[in-house]
């Protein structure tokens, strides 16, 4: 089997710029991020600083017919073995555009995105088999500008939808995660692990944005933690409607999680929120609620973190 000897990052936010530097610290050149336009032209001349460190790590760009010559934009491109995609969910199909010079018959696709349904959008452009399912817990990077603290990887679970037997694809993974010290799991059956980050990420990703309160705020059982909980209870609801296993003590796991995580840590919904950008709330709440009306099952907390999530864009981006 051999080993992994080419990654693109495609998203050099927290999440992106965390693992990518991790890489990049044990195994040098092996990473690049792919941007294009002025995003890329930002990461070329400033790079990403994690945890105090600078990191200048290649940029590629997609082919143009327009590039100048000599630009990195115009040498062409050739297929990578790892594409590891940390982009924001609205930013899924410009991704999609971005990576299909870089992908060949033998590129394995990681998907970190947040929600339930990424690896299907991804496999209505590229062959399904290339594709794992994956999410990242635990991970409490916080970004401002080029500059990311982190003080928890957390862990990555990723793999096919069933892992009895691990595909020589996820091996492949699994050895480079062990090279570079990255935490990780393969769990037997991944389309439960996605549907129970989704329920977590419905809880605490929109519950702290809403409120506008770090980790900290959850670390008890208070109000914002049962706000949390109700909203949580509300994807369970659905999922056991999909056959999906899932249950009250999933919340108790996700609990168990919270305490480790730095108080102070803010969810990446939150950072949107303060940076008034665009949340990811349609892939959460809309979500939620679709399905809610499609299965005929209440999601009204869900129902009204959308509502507040969308009047807060409204407001900003007016």
């Amino acid at each position: 089997m051999q080993s992994i000897e080419s990654i693109l990052v495609v998203g050099a936010g927290g999440l992106g710029a965390a693992y990518g530097t991790a890489i990049h610290s044990t195994r040098p050149g092996l990473v690049s991020f792919l941007a294009d336009g002025s995003r890329a032209a930002r990461l070329r001349k400033d790079g990403v600083v994690v945890n105090g460190s600078p990191f200048m790590l290649p940029v590629l760009e997609p082919p143009t017919a327009s590039a100048p010559l000599n630009s990195p934009a115009a040498a062409g491109a050739k297929p990578v073995d790892l594409i590891i995609l940390t982009v924001k969910y609205h930013h899924l199909p410009n991704a999609v555009e971005l990576m299909c010079p870089f992908v060949g018959p033998h590129t394995i696709i990681l998907s970190l995105l947040n929600g339930i349904d990424s690896e299907e959008i991804l496999a209505n452009s590229f062959r399904s088999e290339q594709i794992l399912h994956g999410m990242s817990l635990g991970t409490d990077a916080v970004r401002e500008g080029n500059t990311i603290s982190c003080s928890s990887l957390g862990t990555v679970y990723f793999g096919r939808a069933r892992n009895e037997r691990v595909s020589p694809e996820v091996r492949q993974i699994q050895e480079l995660f062990d090279e570079c010290g990255i935490t990780y799991e393969t769990p037997p059956d991944m389309i439960r692990t996605l549907w129970w980050k989704f329920m977590i990420n419905v809880g605490i990703n929109q519950v702290s944005a809403v409120l506008e309160q770090p980790y900290r705020a959850f670390q008890q059982h208070g109000h914002a933690h049962g706000l949390m909980v109700t909203a949580m209870r509300e994807v369970i609801a659905l999922a056991v409607r999909h056959g999906i296993d899932l249950s009250e003590s999933d919340i108790e796991k996700w609990n168990d999680v919270i305490p480790r995580l730095s108080p102070a840590g803010k969810t990446s919904m939150l950072q949107d929120v303060e940076g008034r950008r665009k949340t990811e709330v349609e892939m959460l709440a809309g979500k939620v609620v679709e399905l809610g009306q499609e299965l005929q099952v209440p999601t009204p907390v869900n129902a009204v973190l959308l509502d507040i999530l969308k009047a807060k864009e409204e407001a900003y981006s007016a």
